[in-house]
């Protein structure tokens, strides 16, 4: 069993990542992006919680999140056998902690973290590329900026507390798909 969480800035590359990752190794894949956007497609009460923060660039509660992903979990155990992939959780050295003890709770943990790391000018140009594909209405340039703020002041403080547990893997996210990805396998093979 493999667990890895794909760690970095919005716009990083994460989900692109995650899907070859996935494949590779055979992953069950957790966005919480994914998710709370389709509570909030489904107008669930959780998602119209959530779009209140995700509008102003905010993160959504950590007991919203960590509620979701105990839930995902347990409702996936046949599908996540090999392995899991956390993709944009946690987001906060609380969450970390939550998910340490939700795993641990289910006799697994947290082998690695990958962490795709990309200047600040590329993001918000890969964040407003995005937007303009996907028409994701929080991919524009104020609301990239706040996200990129609230990672900078409450994400990114996780990269020092997974380098203490020597789970941080740092990757260029610069460069092509596949080199990137081959650098990921590189790092991960030698787990």
């Amino acid at each position: 069993m493999l667990n890895i969480v794909i760690f970095g800035a919005p716009g990083s590359g994460k989900g692109t990542q995650s899907d070859k990752l996935i494949e590779h190794y055979n992953l069950f894949h957790i966005s919480t992006g994914d998710v709370l956007r389709d509570n909030i497609k489904r107008g669930t009460e959780l998602g119209k919680i959530a779009k209140g923060f995700i509008d102003q660039g905010q993160l959504v509660p950590d007991e919203l999140i960590i509620d979701i992903l105990a839930q995902v979990l347990d409702e996936n155990k046949a599908n996540a056998s090999d392995g899991v992939i956390f993709d944009g959780f946690p987001r906060t050295i609380p969450q970390a902690e939550a998910l340490e003890q939700l795993l641990a709770d289910r006799g697994t943990k947290i082998d690695a973290v990958v962490g795709l790391e990309v200047p600040e000018d590329e993001l918000i140009k890969r964040i407003l590329l995005r937007g303009q594909m996907s028409g994701r209405s929080d991919d524009n340039e104020e609301t990239a900026r706040k996200r990129l703020d609230t990672y900078h002041n409450q994400t990114s403080p996780l990269k020092a507390y997974y380098e203490q547990q020597g789970k941080y893997r740092a990757i260029n996210g610069l460069g092509s798909i596949d080199d990137i990805f081959e650098l990921i396998k590189d790092s991960l093979d030698s787990l």
